[in-house]
């Protein structure tokens, strides 16, 4: 399950997204995420689900697909609506068993903001899946170049990004292939007690930071050899070039703000 994580992948396509400046995705992006804390009823809800099932189509993105690789955030939702069904009070008492009180308010809260997760990890998974390691870096780079006027290291941020996300889906991969040799060899980690089953993950996980140090030593050396000296004197190969579709494209995520906002109030 862990390799079929989709946070970081890029899956290269010819759609309407995957051709969006990727400056324009990330602003896109970062207005659906404030846009998002607009919907407070279920017709704005609705419309939230709808707008994103719009996208995922726009992208060429299976469906079934896009959402059997966020199984693994499976448990984050369940325990973010477990949460706000136990503890958050009002409307009318549906179970009351000891201290154990759930109340109406309670589940139509924790519906709602369960609903406000998916459509963010959807939204950053599309994000990710249309856009390259490599235009998510000059995009941040060039987004967040005013910054360089205050002595911020803006290119060395957004290479750590880029490189952080990348190495997400490599890290799952590589978790996995541990988690089924330790398996061959007979260990187990559904059963027993707690502590043994914490003990059975040392063998998992210290192969994993070992590897991970090791590929981060190969690129750190990778990056030297080839004279990577950060951003001083550098050029850019691929110049962004920002176009109308780029423009539409905001102004649609703006305009179903306003639209999210008229519904709001």
């Amino acid at each position: 399950m862990l390799s079929s994580m989709l946070l970081g992948r890029y899956i290269p396509g010819d759609s309407i997204i995957h051709r969006l400046d990727p400056r324009a995705k990330i602003v896109s992006v970062v207005l659906f995420m404030i846009i998002v804390f607009f919907a407070n009823h279920w017709i704005g809800y609705g419309l939230l689900i709808l707008f994103v099932l719009g996208l995922i189509r726009t992208a060429q993105i299976n469906l079934f697909f896009l959402f059997n690789g966020l199984k693994i955030l499976l448990f984050i939702l369940i325990f973010t609506f477990l949460l706000h069904i136990f503890f958050t009070r009002g409307g009318t008492t549906l179970v009351e068993w000891g201290f154990i009180q759930i109340d109406s308010e309670g589940v139509i809260t924790g519906i709602y903001i369960t609903v406000r997760l998916v459509m963010l990890l959807v939204i950053t998974t599309i994000l990710t899946l249309t856009t390259s390691p490599i235009e998510l870096t000059d995009a941040i780079e060039r987004l967040g170049s005013p910054l360089r006027k205050v002595k911020v290291p803006i290119h060395e941020l957004a290479m750590m990004i880029s490189i952080s996300l990348r190495f997400i889906p490599t890290l799952m991969d590589e978790t996995e292939k541990i988690i089924k040799a330790q398996s061959a060899r007979g260990s187990t980690f559904m059963t027993g007690r707690l502590k043994s089953r914490i003990n059975a993950l040392i063998p998992i996980f210290i192969p994993l930071f070992i590897s991970a140090f090791k590929r981060a030593e190969e690129m750190a050396v990778a990056m030297e050899v080839r004279g990577y000296t950060g951003e001083a004197g550098r050029t850019s190969y691929r110049e962004l070039k920002w176009q109308l579709r780029d423009t539409a494209a905001i102004l649609v995520v703006i305009l179903f703000g306003v639209l999210l906002y008229m519904v709001r109030m």
